[in-house]
């Protein structure tokens, strides 16, 4: 079986990503290229879709959120993320059918009397409703209702005010006057566009499709941990698509799936400096032991900040993470720092000032003044 070096590995990754050669595509074919895109920090959204699409704009992203064809929800390991919305039915229904969806927060056993709850939940939210809304919806249900929860489930539900039963009815969230900005991700949520349908292995199979797209060549334990799920249902779905896939091994024999029209381009073509979000996807894609492909082991611990599970933004050196960037929006300037982790040579540090100049601009384009600065 073929083995892929960590370089060929790299190479196939930003490929995919749009990280050699920024895609040419709507940002609905974006997102569906690249992958569900983290979104707990709203900013990181629009900087990783610059670094990837050719000429993006913000307002791209807004209006895709405002015509529903990109939506927001909690999906993968119960994190925010933009999807588009034909995907969206698959990477819910995994998330249905992983257990971290669950409503209930204590061992009683739930009345079946909650199913109904959620669908006329849903029913209710055709149309954007805040957080206050929903729960006094919920409240007004169980006082007509009286389902026979047990009080234990009740109070805690209460003490979180239904957030976890309202988290487990797939909503997406928007905006209650219907316009998105880049201020703040918005607080109300509302039905999908269409619901979480798909059975579970319909759906698995699609959202591993959508990782190798994404993020191929990987191995059962990338996508189990992209997705939440545990490695033996996620192997067994590589399997059933085994027939349509190719295999390879990477340097430590783990076996590896990939698509077999997806990029893999030779190792040594040249990689473009790169500056990439916070919780940018290409650093979560894989099992945490097997991210060197894009993150040297090195410097994990200098990129994720274990204090409050922040994931720095970085900027890629020859396809690899080799530093952070920091924005200080003060006063009238906007500055934005570089900080490599080892000395730049003049050439990559020119590029990389001036990928970040085009960056500060896309961020704060408003601004007075724009300084790029390099810590060293």
């Amino acid at each position: 079986m073929r083995v892929l070096e960590l370089r060929a590995l790299n190479r196939a990754l930003l490929a995919r990503q749009g990280l050699l050669e920024r895609r040419d595509e709507p940002v609905v074919d974006v997102v569906e290229r690249i992958g569900a895109i983290q979104a707990q920090y709203w900013p990181a959204v629009a900087v990783a879709l610059w670094a990837r699409a050719r000429g993006f704009q913000a307002d791209d992203l807004y209006r895709a959120l405002e015509a529903r064809q990109l939506v927001m929800g909690t999906l993968l390991r119960s994190t925010l993320h933009v999807v588009s919305a034909r995907q969206h039915p698959h990477y819910a229904a995994v998330v249905r059918d992983s257990g971290t969806a669950s409503w209930g927060r204590t061992d009683a056993e739930p009345p079946p009397e909650i199913d109904l709850l959620r669908a006329e939940l849903v029913a209710h939210a055709a149309s954007p409703r805040t957080a206050e809304e929903l729960r006094a919806f919920v409240e007004a249900w169980i006082e007509r209702h009286r389902p026979p929860l047990a009080e234990a489930e009740l109070a805690f539900q209460r003490g979180y005010r239904w957030r976890p039963l309202i988290a487990s009815c797939g909503l997406v969230r928007a905006p209650a006057g219907g316009r998105w900005d880049g201020a703040r991700p918005p607080a109300a949520s509302m039905a999908p566009p269409e619901p979480a349908s798909a059975s579970t292995q319909e759906a698995l199979d699609a959202v591993v499709r959508c990782h190798l797209r994404a993020f191929g060549p990987a191995a059962a334990d990338d996508v189990a941990g992209w997705i939440g799920w545990r490695t033996p249902p996620v192997r067994a779905a590589l399997e059933r698509l085994g027939p349509n896939l190719l295999r390879f091994e990477d340097e430590s024999g783990r076996p590896l799936y990939d698509l077999p029209d997806a990029p893999r381009p030779d190792p040594d073509v040249p990689a473009p400096v790169r500056l990439l979000p916070w919780f940018d996807s290409v650093l979560l894609a894989y099992a945490l032991r097997h991210r060197a492909r894009i993150l040297p082991d090195p410097y994990r611990d200098r990129v994720y900040v274990r204090a409050n599970l922040q994931w720095l933004p970085t900027f890629l050196v020859d396809g690899l993470v080799a530093g952070t960037w920091a924005i200080d929006a003060a006063g009238r300037e906007a500055a934005l720092a570089l900080r490599p982790f080892t000395p730049l040579k003049r050439p990559v540090k020119t590029e990389l000032v001036q990928e970040a100049e085009r960056l500060i601009r896309f961020l704060r384009p408003t601004a007075a003044a724009h300084r790029v600065t390099v810590d060293v």
